[in-house]
């Protein structure tokens, strides 16, 4: 069978949903620490555990043939990874091809200033940007030793480059819930939509759940006593569900994965730096891709692990935090998983 062939047929999961959109995490290192997402003293995987850019490239590519249209590459914090532009700009080739509509990348854009030219001239022609907080203090105290004007400074660069920018905020109680507000209206000042997200139960962070977590019902409530929201019925390939905010003019998002599940329409897959394939971000389901895709240089078996892999793929998530359950409902952090 041809690769054109795996195109037109594409892979559906048991519940009839096209899977189009690939997330694959190129290291679980990080150069922050956000308390939501890491420990203080992470044990990152030996570099020897990772898979190389060549078989990154690979990897992304059969998932390509076999019918991903939009590809995102993520960490941990994927510009700490070394000489990843150049997958990127091997990667862009599905762009040319038309074989791919878009590649993207989801950063905490500490590292933006450096690449943003880049990430431009590879193809790249937007990113998430991962900010809870403006406040410079707050920032520090959130990523445990970040720099926020790093951050600014990154972002500005990235749309001098001529990226269009989201911004990714976590709803953290008794944090940045009265920042909200005005972190809209910042990001929306500066042409940038933003999504809000809810605490995620991944990974052992060293603190209590239920004590970051702040449902975003409650955020949107109290934002609509400020601000006139108009539902939108447009989704962008992910989980969120937008809102227009008619001071602003801006786009608002919401992920809800605790008060809303947003599996229905579930069309993406994670691959970990390790080549271990999630089909679901709220599950424990994996399945190992890194010893088929070494096995052989021919696809064959690469190709049926995959298939077998999505005939796995879970209707839905089961995360849940409350006080009976204060602990991960997946064992792996964010950071290995892929953003």
């Amino acid at each position: 069978m041809t690769a054109t062939d795996l195109q037109t047929i594409g892979m559906t999961d048991p519940f009839g949903r096209a899977i189009t959109y690939l997330r694959v995490s190129v290291t679980d290192r990080c150069d922050l620490r956000c308390v939501y997402c890491m420990s203080e003293d992470m044990t990152f995987l030996p570099k020897a555990d990772l898979l190389t850019l060549e078989e990154l490239d690979r990897l992304c590519s059969v998932f390509i043939a076999k019918g991903v249209r939009k590809l995102r590459l993520t960490g941990g914090e994927p510009l700490v990874r070394r000489n990843m532009i150049s997958l990127l700009r091997s990667l862009s080739r599905h762009l040319v091809s038309g074989k791919l509509d878009e590649l993207t990348l989801t950063t905490n854009g500490s590292l933006l200033s450096k690449f943003a030219g880049e990430l431009a001239d590879c193809g790249v022609r937007r990113i998430n940007v991962s900010l809870d907080t403006l406040d410079a203090a707050r920032f520090r105290s959130i990523t445990r030793w970040g720099d926020l004007n790093k951050v600014l400074e990154g972002i500005r660069a990235a749309q001098a480059a001529g990226l269009r920018v989201k911004i990714n905020a976590v709803a953290l109680k008794n944090v940045n819930e009265e920042e909200i507000p005005s972190l809209i209206e910042w990001a929306h000042g500066e042409g940038m939509d933003i999504t809000l997200i809810e605490v995620m139960p991944l990974g052992d962070i060293g603190e209590g759940r239920i004590d970051q977590y702040v449902p975003l019902s409650l955020i949107r409530a109290r934002l609509e006593q400020q601000f006139s929201l108009t539902d939108l019925a447009e989704r962008t390939g992910g989980p969120a569900r937008y809102v227009r905010v008619r001071e602003t003019g801006g786009k608002l998002g919401f992920i809800t994965p605790l008060t809303h599940n947003f599996c229905e329409a579930c069309n993406r897959v994670r691959i970990t730096c390790t080549g271990t394939i999630h089909t679901c971000l709220g599950q424990e389901d994996a399945a190992d891709l890194r010893r088929p895709l070494r096995a052989s240089p021919d696809n064959a078996q690469l190709e049926a692990a995959i298939d077998r892999a999505i005939g796995t793929k879970p209707k839905g998530h089961d995360f849940v935090i409350d006080r009976r359950h204060n602990r991960p409902s997946v064992g792996r952090h964010m950071s290995v998983t892929g953003g």
